[in-house]
């Protein structure tokens, strides 16, 4: 599966996480799978505790954060 085929897994729907990055529609955030790659957990042990989730899900988000962080800039917006 290529990059642009992972990146759509990634979903952004204000009815559900109220618009944060999700997998597929679903509530678990990209957030959340990225915090638990950082504290060490595995992807298998990830597949584990979330059978709902496929190994391309975990594989999306790390390709959604490598994006964001290949941003060259980013304006800051003012609330009115």
């Amino acid at each position: 599966m290529d990059r642009s085929e992972l990146l759509q897994r990634i979903t952004m729907n204000p009815e559900i996480l109220f618009g944060k990055p999700s997998i597929r529609n679903m509530r678990y955030s990209v957030s959340m799978i990225l915090d638990l790659l950082s504290a060490g957990m595995t992807n298998k042990e990830i597949l584990a505790d979330y059978p709902d989730l496929e190994l391309e899900d975990i594989q999306a988000c790390l390709a959604f954060a490598a994006r964001l962080a290949n941003v060259e800039s980013i304006t800051k917006i003012k609330a009115a």
